[in-house]
């Protein structure tokens, strides 16, 4: 049977740059590719050696996306959570939903598309 992981996620927001900006200082992430692409558009990928996200624009990419249609959030995994909600809050986004339950301690924030992520820290858990 075959092995694998996610390698990338490719989403559509209205400034890849922003969303790069806040991936890389969040994540410790860099820009591994940046061009145009698909549909005269643009994508910058942002990640680690191993995985990234591609953030895909181009003229029809309005942002303002509902809630679960069609993704419900992009988890990250953090070593300090204070930390990345701080920054979080720097990038002018809202945490919300704080909790603390198996297998770690998290919270959510909505980007400025409406694109939801959660933020979750294993730190202190043996895992």
């Amino acid at each position: 049977m075959p092995t694998g992981t996610i390698e990338h996620t490719n989403i559509s927001v209205t400034d890849p740059q922003r969303s790069a900006d806040l991936f890389q200082q969040l994540l410790g992430w860099k820009i591994r590719w940046e061009g145009a692409s698909m549909n005269s558009g643009h994508t910058i990928h942002v990640g680690d050696e191993d995985t990234y996200l591609a953030l895909y624009t181009g003229e029809h990419v309005t942002g303002d996306y509902s809630k679960g249609q069609p993704l419900n959030h992009v988890g990250f995994l953090v070593d300090d959570l204070d930390a990345a909600e701080r920054i979080v809050v720097q990038h002018g986004l809202k945490p919300f939903g704080h909790d603390d339950y198996e297998p770690g301690k998290r919270f959510y924030f909505f980007d400025w598309d409406g694109i939801e992520f959660e933020v979750v820290s294993y730190a202190g858990e043996a895992h």
